[in-house]
């Protein structure tokens, strides 16, 4: 694409400086998926026929490419030469139509000599992107042809984003081809590829029919007969809107393809993705301008979290800002951009109080799925936008789950695949712990993994489950389990080592290993890599409470009880807090929050325990004792001391057993507690 690349290097000092139109233009930002191709040998083709392969390439732009791109609801921003840039609100909609196009460019070549057939190299990216005007430029752009490069003739070549984010919502074989280091690009950018051989083992695709000599002539004329039919409709449909009504028209949802788009075949209608949804921009019931810039804030960075939940599909920014002061129906939204959610909310300032109210729509039925409001001071819009979105981001990612899980159960497969078994093994995971729920989640993931062995989702949730029941003391083989999580999370991080969840759940084995320091830098590349996950917070505050540092490791608790102050398993949060509190001294703050953890999930063993251990240390020896009872019953093997040290070694890290003594061990020695 020696012309086609040109456009997308420049960056904003490239522009003319003296055009009073560029000056005027407004720059912003958004996601968005790009898609960049060009004709490979353009140059030699030209040397060798320039008028015939201009006929050809021009053949199919109108007969192809241009209604692909606007079936598949793209937008061309600019042509040069051999080449062309387009933007897609939907990465899906973008790979499809790649896809597409290079499996019917098989079926135009078939009859042509080799050496005068069109191949075109694609390439397809999803990123943040700069628009100025009607141009788009930035990395995400360039990415985008930066990959288009590595593409085989005939071929498409994605980004791990993208691929990350179709998952297996197309039936399309991406074979990874690791990291490229690619021109102008800092860091290497790992690509995905499907060959020509493979887009050619596709099924046909539906394509504008090639016109004849005799059927351009018709079209001609067809033409003229349908100009002239347009006009008279035209002014009847004037004449109608101009007729009095007695009610109000509903306003129609924007057009998902352009206003020129073909005639194409109707394909047939697929169910939405699991996990797809479109964030709607949230009204302003107060009419300050201050809180539309506040709420369409949380717009912009709630369309990106969402975009991390894995296998999600997440409609772009500026494709659901169309709806913005238009009626919204959610199930007509979600027909249109074929989601399964529908997010929407309002905003209202009253005094200095400003209230933001949020619903979760399922867009089949129309029913409510979720709720939750959230009040904030006017004076602290900037960090309540964090924090609201923080907690929206969080909620989502459980209730989009947990309610993908319920339609996979209603479904009753007789035999779920790796993606079902998956998405089950998160639902379960996000219900209150216990010895069976993680038994549950532990039995979905293997079974995930066992029918695809390559996945690195089941990979990171068996690991999960495993750290579970060893910190829980539910295990009778700790050290093998720990071993199997490690390695299940080195070979996820060794395919994707951006994953926060991976390096959440690593934060867990190197804290279990009594590699505390480790453990510390896992729980921040996770909390870097996404700063929403409450666990990774959780765990920062745990390693360093080990490390002997539990005044330090209060705020990290802390941000994690407010980023899910709703968790399902909010008592392991409340129990690490009251653990802190306890080896400080602070023992009615210690037995306070204990008690928390215990209502939260009365099945676990450890809250009882601790909260012994603080009742004990006050001198409350009755309840104490009905707490320690408590704990036995529900875990017979922590019977004393001895067996405690035995089964959760990491617990003893010299700085902190030095504070145990003075006060956990004092409480249960006092409570009855024995050593051996």
């Amino acid at each position: 694409m020696a012309q086609g690349r040109v456009f997308v290097d420049r960056g904003i000092g490239d522009r003319s400086r003296g055009s009073p139109d560029a000056a005027n233009l407004t720059v912003s930002r958004r996601l968005a998926a790009i898609f960049a191709a060009d004709v490979a040998g353009y140059s030699r083709l030209m040397g060798a026929d320039e008028e015939g392969t201009l006929e050809r390439l021009k053949a199919h732009r109108r007969e192809l490419i241009d209604p692909k791109i606007a079936e598949h609801r793209g937008r061309i921003v600019k042509t040069t030469g051999d080449g062309l840039l387009v933007e897609f609100a939907s990465v899906v909609d973008a790979v499809r139509c790649a896809a597409e196009i290079q499996r019917a460019m098989v079926d135009r070549n078939a009859e042509i000599p080799e050496d005068k057939r069109i191949d075109f190299r694609i390439g397809v990216n999803l990123g943040d992107i700069i628009v100025e005007g009607d141009d788009i430029y930035g990395d995400g752009v360039n990415i985008a042809a930066r990959l288009e490069v590595l593409a085989e003739p005939g071929g498409v070549c994605i980004s791990r984003t993208v691929r990350d984010h179709i998952g297996d919502r197309l039936p399309y074989a991406f074979e990874d081809i690791g990291e490229q280091q690619v021109k102008n690009i800092a860091q290497p950018v790992h690509a995905y590829a499907i060959s020509a051989a493979a887009v050619a083992s596709l099924p046909q695709v539906a394509t504008l029919a090639q016109p004849t000599a005799a059927g351009r002539a018709s079209t001609a004329r067809f033409t003229v007969i349908t100009v002239s039919l347009a006009a008279v409709i035209g002014i009847g449909i004037a004449a109608w809107w101009a007729w009095p009504k007695a009610t109000p028209m509903a306003v129609p949802a924007p057009a998902s393809v352009a206003a020129n788009a073909p005639n194409l075949p109707v394909p047939d209608v697929k169910p939405a993705p699991r996990l797809s949804i479109v964030v709607l921009p949230f009204s302003n019931l107060s009419n300050d301008p201050d809180q539309e810039y506040f709420a369409d804030g949380i717009i912009d960075d709630l369309t990106t979290d969402l975009s991390r939940i894995s296998g999600s599909f997440v409609i772009a920014r500026n494709t659901a800002f169309t709806y913005k002061g238009k009626p919204a129906d959610a199930q007509q939204i979600g027909h249109d951009l074929g989601v399964r959610y529908v997010l929407e909310g309002s905003v209202r300032r009253t005094g200095d109080q400003v209230r933001v109210n949020v619903q979760l729509i399922d867009s089949e039925t129309g029913a409510h799925l979720w709720a939750d409001r959230f009040d904030t001071d006017r004076a602290n819009l900037p960090e309540a936008q964090n924090e609201i979105t923080a907690r929206l981001a969080r909620s989502l990612n459980v209730e989009l789950v947990r309610d993908a899980s319920r339609r996979i159960e209603q479904e009753k497969a007789v035999d779920p695949g790796a993606r079902d078994l998956v998405m089950r093994g998160w639902a379960a995971w996000y219900q209150p712990r216990s010895q069976a729920n993680i038994k549950e989640v532990q039995r979905a993931f293997e079974q995930a993994l066992a029918l695809d062995p390559r996945s690195v989702d089941a990979r990171i949730g068996l690991a999960m489950a495993l750290t579970s029941i060893f910190t829980n003391g539910w295990s009778s083989s700790v050290q093998q389990d720990q071993a199997r999580a490690e390695q299940l999370l080195l070979e996820a991080l060794e395919r994707d080592p951006d994953l926060s969840k991976a390096h959440n759940a690593m934060a867990v084995v190197r804290r279990t290993q009594n590699r505390l320091a480790e453990g510390r830098i896992e729980s921040e590349k996770a909390i870097a890599l996404d700063p929403n996950d409450a666990d990774a917070q959780n765990n920062l505050g745990r390693s360093l409470m080990l490390m002997g540092q539990p005044e330090a490791a209060i705020p990290h608790i802390e941000k994690a009880l407010r980023l899910s102050p709703h968790d399902p398993n909010i008592g392991v949060y409340y129990w690490g807090l009251g653990v802190c509190h306890l080896v400080l001294g602070r023992v009615d703050e210690a037995i306070d929050v204990f008690r928390k953890a215990r209502t939260a999930n009365p099945r676990l063993w450890f809250p009882h325990f601790w909260l012994a251990a603080a009742l004990g240390f006050k001198g409350d020896l009755d309840e104490a004792r009905a707490a320690l009872a408590e704990s036995l019953r529900l875990n017979p093997r922590v019977d004393s001391v001895a067996h405690w040290r035995a089964q959760f070694p990491w617990l003893t890290n010299p700085p902190f057993w030095a504070l145990l003594e003075k006060t956990w061990y004092v409480g249960l020695h006092r409570a009855g507690f024995p050593d051996d």
